[in-house]
């Protein structure tokens, strides 16, 4: 099947979590690669719902763009519950969530986003793929150091030493807040791709699926449910 001219010819695997930023990754990745892959991992995460709504996004996704359907090649499922057991994180035990000593939130897994991308980009060697994507920002964040852009770029140095191949890192969110975030959702599908990251993504970090807000599902009381409500609140009026 012919591709449109404007697609670039390098496979791209998405580091998809299930939650809003790297869906929404995950939707311009197909908007502008000939191929996309996604990884997620498991990492003991206590809102592991996160991973169940992985495969309804991804259906319902390609379902509704048939033209992204295509392109969108297999997900693949890391294990990385070592992560879980070298300590207590707010992320992956039940523990407060809030600033500690350091400054740095309960939430923040040391390494997460390192061991992350070391494993996507083995897997992307193996698949072909030469750009890694992912869902980091630094523009709404909650304070974690492998965020940022600094930190995503040595990474990528990295990468290309270690593994002696051509590996690309892009954060297409790296400096838009999460009203942009819900902007560019529109802009690369409209109503439609709004309507699938609200309802069949997850970002709470405690997990709930019960209590469904006009931004999706969440406690509300996070960081993670305050940054996308605001998001939402701050979209909105922008429109």
């Amino acid at each position: 099947m012919s591709q449109p001219p404007d697609l670039a010819s390098e496979t791209a695997l998405v580091l998809f979590s299930g939650g809003q930023d790297s869906a929404t990754c995950l939707a311009s990745a197909l908007s502008r690669f000939a191929r996309v892959e996604t990884v997620g991992f498991d990492y003991g995460q206590r809102h592991r719902v996160e991973l169940a709504c992985r495969d309804t996004f991804r259906a319902n996704l390609a379902a509704a763009f048939p033209a992204w359907g295509v392109r969108l090649g297999p997900d693949h499922l890391l294990d990385a519950r070592v992560l879980k057991s070298l300590g207590e994180t707010a992320m992956t035990d039940d523990i407060a969530i809030e600033l500690q000593g350091s400054g740095l939130p309960t939430t923040f897994v040391p390494g997460r986003n390192l061991l992350f991308f070391t494993l996507a980009g083995a897997l992307a060697m193996r698949r072909g793929a030469s750009v890694l994507v992912g869902g980091m920002c630094e523009t709404d964040y909650s304070g974690y150091p492998d965020c940022r852009a600094v930190t995503l770029k040595s990474q990528e140095r990295t990468l290309q030493l270690g593994l002696e191949a051509h590996i690309e890192i892009e954060a297409p969110l790296m400096y838009v807040d999460k009203a942009g975030t819900w902007a560019l959702a529109e802009s690369l599908g409209g109503a439609a791709l709004v309507d699938l990251i609200t309802e069949d993504t997850h970002t709470c970090y405690l997990g709930d699926r019960t209590h469904r807000h006009p931004w999706g599902y969440g406690c509300a009381a996070c960081p993670a449910c305050g940054l996308r409500s605001n998001g939402w609140t701050g979209w909105q009026a922008a429109r």
